[in-house]
């Protein structure tokens, strides 16, 4: 008898992530169903129902909406009666483990996709992160960092974390198309500037973007035919940083593009890429990291969640510190002009990803989670 899965997702749009999950997951073992809230129209929502998975919509804006939600849910819940429900994301979190928990579902599980932001800047919302894990049955941590959250800052029981890393395929960042890399090209870089260096972050406080715009400003000092591309160019901090590029980046040498939905042949437009959280804590995973190296792209970064684990100075990566736009610039201007360092931050970064974070490797550790 197959093992029915139901995964409760909130307010995401494409996540290539579980279109890799249902193409490659055992399906004479597994049987999955989603809830998605906030995101009918969604590019995830159109995969699943042309790959023949069962898909429900709930909307929950508001609180008493979100009230309402909890109960359409439990509904939802008895009827597929799923031996798990894997929830993702605040809402779908505090909606979909209160409702498997009122229909009578035994195994509770939701990923962490964040740190210590609640902590941080909201602290009043820490208490539901904790409601949260009160619910669950098992907990995933997606890095050593959130397992030290959940374990020593909201007191969850150790054998309630269980840690799985994100998992890539990695062989679609190696092998990207390149007809489809040429148009990106077209699109984002029609005057054919170089280098380009890629920034993939939420113009949010946290991402530091604010350090990487005084580093490119010296920058084009030196290199005045660069572009620089800022993807998910949007958040809370998008007027201070839209500000700040006004005044101190020339227009032709930036764009901002609020979501590109091709990630995978993204990277492949990148001469280097920057990502610069600026606290070792603040980020959960940073799939950029990742998928910068399985790009082949040569990364300048701050050690932040996954990186962590895995970021080495000078041999994957250059490692700059935090809130510091001098070294962003050097570390710039190194890539520019050290060859031989840029090939074997290519290749040992290629080497790092390559061994752990197959998306096989995260499917293995999903199943036995799941049995």
């Amino acid at each position: 008898m197959k093992t029915k899965v139901t995964n409760i997702i909130s307010e995401v749009d494409k996540v290539i992530s579980f279109e890799w999950i249902i193409e490659r997951i055992n399906s004479y073992q597994f049987e999955l169903s989603f809830i998605l809230i906030n995101s009918r129209n969604s590019h995830l929502g159109k995969f699943l129902n042309d790959n023949g998975i069962s898909v429900y919509h709930l909307e929950a804006q508001t609180k008493k909406e979100m009230f309402r939600a909890v109960f359409q849910c439990r509904k939802l819940l008895k009827g597929l009666q799923p031996d798990v429900v894997h929830c993702h994301l605040i809402k779908a979190n505090l909606i979909g483990l209160t409702a498997a928990k009122l229909a009578g579902v035994k195994r509770r599980i939701y990923t962490r996709h964040h740190s210590d932001y609640h902590f941080v800047y909201f602290p009043k919302a820490v208490k539901w992160d904790k409601y949260c894990n009160s619910l669950s049955t098992k907990i995933v941590a997606i890095t050593d960092n959130v397992s030290q959250i959940l374990i020593e800052r909201e007191n969850v029981s150790k054998n309630k974390v269980i840690k799985i890393w994100h998992g890539f395929n990695i062989s679609s960042f190696i092998h990207y198309d390149k007809q489809k890399s040429r148009a990106l090209k077209q699109k984002y870089n029609p005057e054919q500037c170089t280098p380009v260096i890629g920034v993939i972050s939420r113009f949010t406080h946290w991402k530091g973007v604010q350090y990487i715009i005084p580093a490119y400003n010296e920058f084009i000092k030196k290199h005045p035919n660069s572009l620089m591309l800022f993807f998910n160019a949007k958040g809370d901090f998008v007027e201070t940083l839209n500000q700040q590029l006004k005044e101190q980046i020339p227009f032709k040498n930036y764009r901002k593009i609020e979501f590109e939905q091709d990630i995978t042949n993204l990277y492949s437009i990148f001469d280097f890429f920057v990502h610069v959280p600026i606290s070792n804590s603040v980020e959960a995973f940073g799939q950029t990291y990742i998928e910068t190296m399985a790009a082949g792209v040569p990364l300048i970064a701050t050690k932040s969640g996954i990186g962590n684990e895995i970021l080495k100075n000078e041999e994957n990566a250059l490692i700059v510190d935090y809130k510091n736009s001098d070294e962003i610039y050097e570390a710039m201007m190194r890539i520019m002009h050290e060859e031989k360092l840029k090939k074997k931050l290519i290749k040992t970064g290629l080497d790092t990803v390559k061994k752990d974070f197959s998306i096989d490797k995260m499917i293995e550790k999903l199943e036995e989670l799941y049995r």
